[in-house]
């Protein structure tokens, strides 16, 4: 996921194999076996023998003034997933698979209503003292109580029970959720001693520094303006396979600034060492320079097999213009892509079709039999396009001149009441606005000839920017008309679903149906997908939902690259096999020794 705003979010999984429920694993995975079998020597895409040492200087937009990232409230600072190690330890090279961590064994139920985990009995906080069962099952109770997503995400889990300190088995509500285990098998670890001392609580912003499980502390901070990690030489999971190769680089620093414009000038002026680009402008125009020319920046592209899931224009249907179906689709015919990408985005985007874009989980076409099978049942719920041949955006000739698509953007609108009155659009006195929220400057330009089209069909649309602590605080409150938003998506999708389209979703603070979506057959369909028994059920009922999400117009389609876009200063080493479903920066990468 590539969404700045969520919280450090656990790996989706789905279908794991069963396996008796007195059998110990070393790893799990949803596709069979995992890839790496016990006691292998550390991940293939990491370098064993990577030097250690040096700083990783990272920019981040904005400020913060909180440490605590379980937490609805603040704006939390960047990084500090690198302080809190899981039960499990995720591969980037296999879809779906994860291996002992904190918890050395896993075992779970045949029909999925448990899962145990065994505690490595060397796990260790920073402070020296062991993590025990309690302080995992604390864990869990405390992000449930402390955040709305993770009471949704786990909402499922009803119970635990301790064999003695290494050991714990969680109970669920319901059988046969086979992405149950895996998901727990991500929860961060805390030590419940600290959290339950002195009045603390993981609902509340602080800016104490707490022990942590993971493999880097905070080493210095200065409130609003940087952050510094550094590297434990006394993590206990330093020489664990799942750790060889990795957290390399002794200081990872991230460094605010006020907008992205600036933060890329600090790159320029090597103030900052890597950059993750987004920017097809700045891609394509600005990196121009003497350092690139000379090598001494590295200016490259890396290619992943992941789904890009989907980026758009969401339009909230928690106010009552937006939830109409006429309405939401004729603003697409009202975009002009084509145009957009030839004129401001060099050419480098591809029109996104799929909320699960790039994979095979994508609908295409007409409805399969497996998908008939799915969306039958639900059809009075369902517009009847559902079962048509998939909606394509609309395409315009790059000219600029996008008269027939306006025209049928219009009737659209009359069909849902909305008429021109005196060059405006109205209904019932109320002209038709719409206000585009955004946090990132450089998306003005984007959003600009937009709404120019827009004024032509008579919509009173204006652009409004704002800072990061001022956005994030109406995004949790779904305070909004428009907002540019990512969903993304893992090759095996499961519960998080429900937190981006569900009806138990839409009115939950701090989620993510920012759409607002209330819709029955959604729910239907998000459960069968998560209950699916086996890769064919997954793909289809995936399908399935992509395709009434897509028939309901729920966003405006936007873009997405084809590659990875990065820049970043030599002395900075990436491994040169690099996996196949993450970057893994700044984890698996190190700074050469000069």
């Amino acid at each position: 996921m590539k969404y700045r705003f969520l919280p450090a979010l656990l790996l989706p999984f789905l279908l794991m194999t069963p396996s008796k429920a007195a059998d110990w694993q070393h790893g799990l995975s949803l596709f069979g076996q995992p890839d790496l079998p016990k006691g292998f020597a550390h991940f293939p895409y990491v370098n064993p023998n990577a030097p250690q040492g040096g700083t990783v200087r990272i920019a981040a937009i904005g400020s913060f003034d909180n440490l605590n990232q379980f937490t609805i409230k603040g704006n939390t600072v960047t990084g500090l997933g690198l302080m809190h190690d899981t039960l499990m330890s995720a591969s980037l090279d296999e879809a779906s698979a994860a291996y002992g961590l904190i918890a050395e064994a896993v075992k779970h139920a045949d029909d999925f209503s448990s899962v145990s985990f065994r505690l490595n009995k060397q796990a260790r906080f920073s402070d020296g003292t062991p993590i025990t069962a309690d302080d995992v099952a604390f864990s869990l109770t405390a992000l449930k109580k402390a955040h709305p997503f993770y009471r949704a995400y786990y909402a499922d889990v009803v119970g635990y029970d301790s064999a003695n300190t290494h050991e714990i088995t969680f109970r669920f509500g319901q059988t046969g959720n086979r992405e149950l285990p895996m998901i727990l098998g991500q929860l961060p670890i805390l030590k419940k001693a600290y959290w339950n001392a002195n009045g603390r609580s993981l609902a509340d912003t602080t800016l104490e520094i707490p022990p942590v499980s993971g493999p880097y502390k905070i080493a210095k901070l200065e409130a609003g303006r940087s952050i510094t990690y550094r590297r434990r030489n006394d993590y206990w999971a330093k020489d664990l396979n799942v750790a060889r190769g990795k957290h390399n680089i002794d200081d990872i620093k991230y460094i605010y600034f006020g907008d992205d414009t600036v933060a890329f000038e600090a790159l320029k002026a090597q103030e900052i060492d890597y950059r993750s680009e987004f920017s097809s402008r700045i891609w394509a125009t600005g990196y121009d320079t003497p350092a690139v020319k000379s090598g001494a920046m590295v200016k490259e592209t890396v290619t992943l097999e992941n789904s890009s899931g989907m980026q758009g224009f969401v339009f909230n249907l928690r106010r009552a213009r937006f939830d109409n179906i006429h309405v939401r689709e004729a603003l697409n015919w009202a975009y002009d892509f084509e145009w957009t990408k030839k004129n401001l985005f060099y050419g480098q985007y591809a029109r996104t079709g799929s909320f699960f874009q790039g994979s095979e989980l994508a609908a295409r076409g007409a409805p399969s039999a497996a998908e008939l099978k799915l969306l039958e049942p639900l059809r009075d719920k369902l517009p009847a396009k559902t079962f048509a041949p998939l909606f394509k955006n609309p395409v315009t000739d790059a000219s600029g001149n996008i008269r027939q698509n306006l025209r049928t953007a219009r009737a659209l609108f009359e069909k849902a009441g909305w008429t021109i009155q005196n060059g405006k659009l109205e209904k019932d006195g109320e002209i038709f606005t719409i206000e585009f929220l955004l946090v990132q400057p450089a998306f003005e330009r984007i959003v600009a000839p937009y709404v120019k089209n827009l004024a032509k069909l008579g919509i009173d649309a204006k652009i409004r920017t704002i800072d990061p602590t001022q956005y994030q605080n109406r995004v949790t409150n779904y305070d909004y008309d428009a907002v540019v938003m990512s969903f993304g998506q893992s090759l095996s999708p499961g519960n998080e679903q429900r937190d981006y389209w569900s009806s138990a979703a839409a009115d939950r603070p701090g989620g993510r149906n920012y759409i607002g979506i209330k819709n029955a057959a959604v729910d239907v369909l998000i459960e069968k997908l998560i209950f699916a028994k086996s890769r064919a059920a997954l793909v289809s009922a995936t399908r399935a939902l992509d395709r009434v999400l897509i028939s309901n117009h729920y966003v405006m389609p936007q873009w997405h690259a084809p590659h990875e876009r990065l820049a970043y200063w030599q002395g900075l080493v990436r491994p040169a096999n690099m996996p196949k479903h993450g970057l893994g920066f700044p984890t698996i990468w190190w700074k050469e020794k000069q």
